[in-house]
């Protein structure tokens, strides 16, 4: 084993390990020696070999995929400067992107194909978690999101209004308590109902003749409308601790017991309402993370190892004591006939990595090159899966034997083959068979959902998740119409035409493609974290357009959002709408989806309404960046210029940077009001953060700040980046400082 050290991309001497031409850094070296390789059956030398045999083999593919989309802007910048293309005709628009082959042909239709796909992505639909896999509590608070109290989430949270406010967590509040108990009594008597009587009136709960009675404060003894929807129980049945019942395939539990102070207030000792919740998480390397070197992926990669393995630990101290946060174990009920039932105790984990752009120092070619960051993750997080699939456990990740990786980034039907074939190739190298990996297509590159049928094609054997991610696609819409003109304001933009036809686009191809059954048909985050009444208010409008699941930005929003798959049945509207579909002939029309979200009259633009527009932007970049650079923190609730509190990540950051980048290129702005407001916008972001003990104001010292260089080149050089992707620039900036850190 040959060794050596080389000053590394964060400024350290890391020693690197040779192996078949390409140097690995040590830190990942061992790792994947002494943790990852031992139990998965596979020899080393020959997992190194195939590492560099799939780096010779893909690397200039990937590298010619990025040449192409470079050429398709260029192309596209072009044709909006040719003044022979104004006015622009939106015919003649769409037949030029043809002509060059950012649109294909659309073939004939088909039905995707995957097999051996787990019932919480194939035929169950419910909540999904998106956690950033660098931060092993939040890696664990989403695999134990599975179950969730109701009761807790609708206490602590502002589902529930009270004279008290944000002070109801203080203290417990009988009052607030009670409301509780109603609303969740209101929601059993909507989705699991009695017969001739409600949940309000309910005193005690037995099992009889492997049926559930429910005894009412009259005497009366009910059953449920729907007998089958009563499913398991624990303890005896005439005195029962926990009864469940399952509706459109998810669990809901009443948990009894009589010690509980909540119980006390209520006449059957209901001591909480259980509901199943994330059905399913991703664990993300990409967007939600800052990752920037071997040290960094090698910390990514063991939080994976520890999920797989089922030994991964936290642990936090608070109030001076130590809690060691672990994965939980199934659950164990006995049917009505008094079988075991066991059931899931945690989320289903999809990993998520990252796009073709970025590359990684954790393994340098001969040249000293950083290789193609994708490449790697697919490898590792696919070799590190083993660990689930070979477990003689009874508590597995993926009880179908399958891993589940989600690509984002991917533009056009090409990129989705190269991940198709990449991961073939990473089968073959791991004694897997073809397929074994499956596939989630995050829709959300212009070109992707222009063509996506095709997209879906080039994966159709291992696909099990498409997602509309309009964050990102927000932030290629603009970047690719770069030259065409000013863009709407950033708050009007979910009213323009091309985001309502993108997000019913996906649903209609989706289904007809044959993902009902089979795959996820995912929507988008809700970014408001502590304004859940809202989310509960709103958010059903997901599973009523269709899609099977919806991503949450915490534990406690995936137990609220699940009631609404409770009350809307999601493969009854999918059926529906596939049956509509069939008779729809405006199925393949693109004009709404290529409809440029141009601002309709710059004239109307008062000069306040552009400086409101531009301290927007500029506050939530720098409030985002500052925390990415200083701190390594990739994804936070970050207070907005209004003090509400919003899930960033790249993809919001990608909007800002972009629609500034925009009206400068048009003259809305000028670059001395920019940087006018990057420096009011500093010191607003400092004092926002005053209570972080671990922040670094910029206000103080601008011209030295490594985060305000960083905010300043995504507005300046935003224009010229790949994409209008922001992580070349943040990782350059996030370097710089751990070198000098």
């Amino acid at each position: 084993m040959k060794k050596y050290q080389q000053k590394s991309t964060d400024g350290t001497m890391n020693k690197r390990v040779i192996k078949h031409g390409y140097k690995v850094a040590e830190s990942l070296y061992n790792l994947v020696e002494h943790e990852v390789l031992p139990g998965t059956g596979i020899d080393a030398e020959s997992f190194w070999q195939s590492m560099a045999n799939i780096l010779d083999e893909f690397t200039p593919i990937n590298q010619q995929l990025l040449a192409t989309r470079a050429e398709f802007q260029v192309q596209i910048d072009a044709w909006h400067l040719d003044l022979s293309n104004q006015p622009f005709n939106q015919e003649k628009y769409q037949q030029f992107l043809v002509d060059i082959g950012y649109i294909v042909a659309e073939q004939e239709d088909f039905s995707i194909t995957t097999n051996y796909v787990d019932e919480e992505v194939a035929t169950v639909a419910g909540p999904q978690l998106v956690v950033p896999l660098k931060n092993a509590r939040f890696a664990l608070n989403a695999a134990n999101a599975r179950w969730g109290s109701l009761y807790d989430a609708l206490y602590g949270t502002d589902v529930i209004s009270d004279e008290n406010g944000a002070e109801v967590n203080k203290t417990y509040n009988p009052v607030r308590g009670a409301k509780v108990q109603a609303y969740a009594r209101s929601f059993l008597d909507k989705v699991i109902p009695l017969s001739g009587g409600s949940y309000h009136d309910a005193v005690s709960y037995q099992i009889a003749d492997a049926r559930l009675m429910v005894t009412m404060k009259s005497g009366k003894q009910l059953h449920l409308v729907d007998e089958t929807k009563f499913v398991g129980f624990n303890g005896a049945q005439q005195n029962p601790s926990a009864i469940l019942f399952c509706n459109n395939g998810l669990h809901i539990e009443i948990k009894i017991d009589p010690s509980m102070p909540v119980a006390k207030t209520d006449p059957a000792s209901v001591a909480d309402i259980i509901l199943e919740s994330a059905l399913s998480a991703i664990q993300d390397c990409e967007d939600s993370i800052a990752a920037v070197d071997a040290e960094d992926k090698t910390a990514v990669y063991r939080n994976w190892l520890g999920l797989m393995k089922g030994d991964l630990t936290e642990t936090l101290e608070k109030n001076d004591v130590s809690i060691v946060r672990k994965l939980n174990g199934d659950r164990a009920y006995l049917t009505p006939d008094e079988e075991p039932l066991t059931l899931p105790g945690r989320s289903l984990l999809f990993v998520r990595n990252v796009g073709h752009l970025m590359t990684n120092d954790a393994v340098l070619t001969r040249d000293n090159e950083k290789v193609p960051e994708g490449i790697l993750d697919g490898l590792i997080t696919s070799l590190i899966s083993l660990h689930d699939l070979r477990s003689n456990s009874s508590v597995k990740n993926s009880r179908q034997g399958s891993i589940y990786i989600v690509k984002p980034k991917m533009h056009g039907p090409d990129e989705v083959a190269f991940s198709n074939a990449l991961f073939t190739r990473i089968e073959a190298c791991l004694g897997l068979a073809t397929n074994t990996i499956k596939m989630g297509i995050m829709d959300e590159e212009r070109r992707t959902s222009v063509n996506l049928k095709e997209c879906i094609r080039a994966a159709k054997n291992r696909l099990a998740f498409i997602n509309t991610g309009f964050l990102d696609r927000t932030g290629d819409e603009i970047h690719t119409s770069m030259q065409a003109g000013a863009m709407a304001r950033k708050e009007l933009m979910k009213n323009e035409k091309w985001i309502s036809a993108y997000e019913n686009r996906n649903v209609r191809i989706g289904l007809q493609t044959g993902l009902m059954g089979k795959a996820q048909i995912g929507k988008g985050m809700w970014a408001i974290p502590d304004e859940m009444a809202a989310m509960v208010e709103n958010k059903i409008a997901h599973p009523k357009s269709g899609a099977n699941c919806a991503w949450v930005p915490s534990p406690t929003a995936a137990t609220l959002h699940v009631m609404h798959y409770h009350q809307v049945n999601v493969g009854e509207i999918q059926s529906s709408m596939l049956t509509q579909f069939s008779s729809d002939e405006s199925a393949h029309d693109l004009t709404d989806l290529l409809t440029i979200p141009l601002l309709k009259d710059q004239a109307e633009l008062s000069k306040q309404d552009i400086q409101n527009e531009l301290d927007n932007n500029v506050q939530g970049l720098l409030g985002y960046v500052v925390r990415w650079i200083d701190q390594g923190t990739g994804c936070s609730k970050v207070p907005d210029i209004n003090n509400v509190a919003r899930m960033e990540d790249r993809a919001t950051l990608r909007i800002s940077s972009q629609h500034i980048c925009n009206w400068l290129h048009h003259g809305i702005l000028t670059k001395e009001q920019v940087l006018a407001s990057l420096k009011r916008m500093a010191q607003v972001v400092d004092n926002q953060n005053i209570t972080d003990a671990s922040y670094l104001p910029m206000a103080s010292n601008l011209e030295e700040n490594i985060a305000f260089k960083a905010a300043i080149d995504l507005i300046f050089k935003g224009k010229e980046q790949p994409s209008g992707y922001t992580e070349p620039l943040l990782h350059q900036r996030r370097v710089e400082l751990k070198a000098v850190n």
